[in-house]
């Protein structure tokens, strides 16, 4: 601090000299030209040096008035060198923070405005040709700070805060600009300064600024041209055999292979041991042949019009296709597995999936830091700008139950839509702007230099390692045909197409330069470009070899153990889902107690709790509680359960409360459902972002990577799985195929006319129809009426021999309801799920004595119950409720036709059509329920009428 005040005395003594009065008498000061007439080593500092001043004073009297950036710079400079004096102290302080309105902090923060990255030479970086006036690009600029054409040969000191001098401290004004351009305003362009985090700012400095940092060896070189060879060649193969097939090839962007085995290589050198891709169609094939290193002749056979599926599904076009690789990296020689995820036309939808796989193989590996699992997501210009799925995935990126500890994202920079121009595609100057809400550092770089695209690749890896966080890699390229290859794509972009038919492959350019260099010679490119070429040729003979496919070889999340070898479930039977009454009375006192000691919960969760407490000295159970058993068993076998989305943790409507809050200890919380049993599997419960596309697809992935975990999506309201539903129709609808008042409806229609499920045909009952049409399903759509009902299907789930989605709807109002309460009678040891619940009243005593069934699904049943036993119609009407409604099933409703065999059956389908699901009106919906209820009450109501 001593050194500290007698620089404030230095500062004080000194202020004739910064108002450009003589001072010491050994040098002036002057503001017109920043610099001292007599010095030999002029200061860069402009006008901000009295704010600097001021800056400086305020923080002697408290660190805290000034931000903490100022904070830090002002520790840093007492910190160093204890032997100045006072004025050097000053000067070197005034130079270093004026760097930031200096040409020095323009070039960081603008040069990337003017930097050379359109390989066609059409546009800068941006949408414009807009230059920051700021930016020194001609000698007139430099009026701007105060400089003459004379000061370009003149020494500056330079900042601590830059890397250019490299083991110099001061360099002539001429070769500062030239060393910022280069390292900004080349064929790499890097945004970075809007990153509120000073050691990651110096960190990238450093990687950008150094001298001579972005050199390879020649073996680096050659590497390189190899990889390019086999994705250019690859390409080249694939026009040449099916010149009329699309295939949206890589053609215009060739440098993403050896990119994306760049990022590999150096991961894999940090210690990564799983990488889970995901990417649009473009390139695809390659990817899948030189990445992940799919077998060409399985990559080729699927231009076959003739080939056959060999198992079930209805497959995919070839480039949606994903997998699963264990291989070698031949850098490294280490192991490393890669899964490319399928993908629908839906090009972004697939991110969130990634994250969800992600995530789950960090968790099942005990990865806590991202240390063995990363993902790499590869967009497209237009969708990475366009699509609201990318920001909702990026804010996912540092939430708890969420993070994957960085992500690397490759943006194919096409600079065009399918024919849409850039300018009418987005709104920000960049497709990648998106990136800078996390902090995200956005390196550019013009994908027609291969080696500034690797080392751009090189630095993504080495940030995501260091500080595992997202970061992005804009490829500025082109598309060298239009969206397909049978596009024209001169249509829309005439100009644009003129010069790209002009341009040479970036191939070539770059085997003519290492021949130049001499790093390769002629007849070295020739021999690998051959050797590539006969590698295919060889595939696609035994390509034609292939007449069956077989989808499970694509699977991008293979479940080995879960199944047998031919891909068959172990058995089609599915063990009884009721528990031993101990264990269901164990988790209901958990449930209802406080695990930790000194604990101080809420008064009213105390009220709840002894809530809970009673029902299970009652041997009853509410929604919540069959819930909780449900879980609590699952985690008692060692299957991990994870429940998310919007307040989950309590419940929207306050009935769950898996998370309690210490009303004394802010941030102490304790989850009681990890406390039931010694060695029980983890239970991660997780209030979500407000977000469901980006939040289902995120659990889909989750789910995707294990057969032995509970994976739960709650959409808050009904109507929530709406912005969901890209999801729901591209992935889980046809996954095993493939691979206001609004609230009250989740629009069960849509699900069930996704199903697989044939109104039309009357199936045979042999062996166990219940599993088997299970199995042959697409997916599962349940309607529970009550919480034994609810805890059963969610068990079953787990228990059954194969993995189907499953859709639960479940009523708010049942949530209280006195009369929606079970029995542990109806989930012990013995009890099963009932796709449907019989009439068990006076109705099913007196069977043929009964006049009319109806039959319900859901809550309107106990608004029929209670009308029924109002107007004594007990012996008359039975009601039966659906609890599956899909796979449909046929046997139990064939049985209580025939039970009922003299009776009038009627289906209860529903309000009569209108614009929404449901009246926003109490005395409209009253109006409505009294009209439903008398009509299917009254017995004369259908008489003479025929349907």
């Amino acid at each position: 601090m001593s050194q500290l005040r007698s620089l404030a005395g230095a500062l004080r003594s000194s202020s004739q000299w910064m108002r450009g009065h003589v001072g010491t008498g050994r040098r002036v000061f002057d503001p017109r030209r920043n610099c001292s007439s007599e010095a030999a080593e002029p200061s860069l500092a402009a006008c901000s040096s009295n704010y600097v001043v001021e800056m400086y004073y305020a923080w002697l009297e408290d660190h805290k008035n000034v931000h903490e950036s100022w904070d830090a710079y002002f520790r840093n400079a007492q910190a160093s060198g204890s032997e100045d004096t006072g004025e050097k102290r000053l000067s070197a302080l005034l130079q270093g923070r004026a760097m930031s309105q200096t040409p020095a902090m323009s070039e960081k923060v603008r040069g990337h405005h003017v930097a050379r990255l359109d390989p066609l030479g059409i546009l800068t970086a941006d949408l414009d040709s807009f230059v920051p006036s700021d930016l020194i690009t001609s000698i007139d600029k430099l009026g701007s700070y105060g400089l003459e054409e004379s000061d370009l040969d003149k020494s500056f000191q330079l900042p601590l805060t830059t890397f250019i001098g490299g083991n110099e401290s001061t360099l002539p004004l001429r070769e500062i600009i030239h060393r910022l351009e280069t390292s900004y305003c080349g064929h790499t362009g890097v945004e970075f300064m809007f990153i509120n985090n000073m050691e990651q700012c110096q960190w990238i400095r450093q990687k950008f600024e150094t001298p001579g940092i972005m050199t390879f060896s020649d073996r680096e070189k050659r590497t390189l041209l190899a990889r390019l060879v086999r994705s250019t060649r690859f390409e080249d193969f694939l026009a040449r055999k099916w010149s009329s097939e699309k295939r949206f090839g890589l053609e215009g962007c060739e440098v993403l292979i050896p990119a994306l085995k760049m990022i590999i290589d150096k991961s894999s050198e940090a210690g990564i041991e799983s990488v889970i891709m995901g990417m649009p169609h473009r390139g695809r094939l390659n990817v899948l042949a030189n990445v992940v290193r799919k077998d060409l002749d399985q990559i080729f056979c699927q231009f076959d019009p003739k080939l056959e599926a060999a198992d079930e599904g209805s497959g995919d076009v070839k480039y949606h296709l994903g997998m699963y690789h264990e291989r070698i990296n031949s850098e490294t020689d280490k192991n490393i597995t890669l899964s490319l995820m399928a993908n629908p036309s839906h090009l972004e939808a697939v991110d969130p999936v990634v994250q969800g796989k992600t995530k789950a193989e960090q968790f099942y590996r005990g990865d806590t830091e991202g240390r063995r699992v990363m993902s790499i997501l590869m967009h497209g210009d237009a969708a990475f700008a366009g699509q609201g799925v990318v920001y909702e995935t990026f804010h996912l990126s540092e939430l708890p139950s969420y993070t994957t500890y960085g992500t690397i994202h490759v943006v194919v920079n096409n600079q065009i839509g399918f024919t849409t121009d850039p300018r009418m595609a987005r709104s920000s100057p960049y497709p990648t702007d998106v990136a800078r809400v996390v902090n995200a550092p956005i390196f550019h770089v013009n994908a027609d230099d291969p080696e500034a695209v690797m080392y751009v690749c090189k630095v993504a890896a080495e940030w995501r390692n260091t500080f595992n966080k997202d970061v992005v890699i804009d490829l500025v390229c082109y598309r060298r045909f239009g969206h397909n290859e049978m596009d024209e794509p001169m249509f829309t972009q005439p100009l644009m197409y003129k010069q790209i038919r002009k341009q040479e492959h970036v191939l070539k350019k770059y085997a003519d330069k290492l021949i130049s260099e001499g790093v390769v010679t002629l007849q070295e490119f020739e021999e690998e470009v051959a050797k590539y070429d006969k590698i295919c040729e060889e595939a696609y003979t035994s390509s034609k070899d292939e007449k069956i496919l077989h989808i499970r070889h694509w699977l991008d999340s293979p479940w080995p153990d879960f199944f047998k070898p031919d891909g068959e479930p172990k058995s089609m039977s599915c063990p009884s889902t009721g528990l031993n009454e101990e264990v269901l009375r164990h988790i209901g006192e958990v449930a209802s107690s406080v695990p930790l000691k000194d604990f101080a919960i809420h008064s009213g969760l105390s009220r709840i709790l002894r809530g809970r407490a009673d029902m299970v000295t009652k041997r009853t159970v509410d929604w919540a509680l069959a819930e909780y058993m449900a879980f609590g068993s699952l985690l008692k076998d060692g299957i991990h359960v994870r429940l998310s989305g919007q307040d989950v943790e309590r419940g929207t409507f306050s009935h769950r409360h898996h998370v309690l809050h210490d009303q004394e200890v802010d941030k102490r919380f304790c989850v009681p459902m990890n406390h039931l049993w010694p060695n029980q599997a983890l239970y991660t419960v997780c209030n979500s972002s407000l977000s469901e596309y980006g939040v289902l697809g995120f659990e889909l992935g989750f789910a995707m990577a294990s057969p032995n975990a509970l994976v739960c999506w709650e959409a808050q309201f009904g109507d929530f799985q709406n912005t969901a539903q890209c999801i729901i129709d591209q992935f889980i609808s046809a996954g095993q195929a493939k691979w206001g008042p609004e609230h009250s409806s989740a629009r069960p229609e849509r699900f069930l006319q996704m199903s697989k499920d044939d109104p039309d045909r009357y199936p045979e009952f042999t062996g166990d129809f219940e599993v088997q049409q299970l199995y042959d399903c697409n997916w599962i759509v349940v309607n529970c009426s009550t919480p034994a009902s609810y805890f059963h299907v969610l068990r079953r789930q787990i228990l059954l021999p194969f993995r189907k989605p499953l859709i639960i709807f479940t009523p708010k109002s049942l949530l209280r309801l006195p009369e929606a309460r079970s029995s542990f009678d109806e989930m012990i040891t013995g009890t099963k799920f009932l796709r449907i619940i019989p009439d068990d009243g006076p109705a099913s005593e007196n069977p043929e004595k009964v006049k009319r069934v109806i039959f319900c699904t859901g809550k309107v049943y106990y608004e029929l119950a209670k009308e029924r036993k109002q107007l004594k119609l007990e012996k008359d009407v039975a009601v039966v409720r659906l609890e599956q409604i899909s796979p449909f099933p046929f046997d139990l409703i064939r049985a209580e036709v025939e039970k009922y065999s003299n009776a009038e059956l009627i289906w209860y389908v529903g309000r009569d059509p209108a614009a929404a699901p449901a009246t926003g009106n109490k005395f409209a919906h009253l109006a409505e329920l009294k009209r439903f209820l008398d009509t299917a009450f009254n017995l004369e109501a259908f008489k003479g009428r025929s349907f």
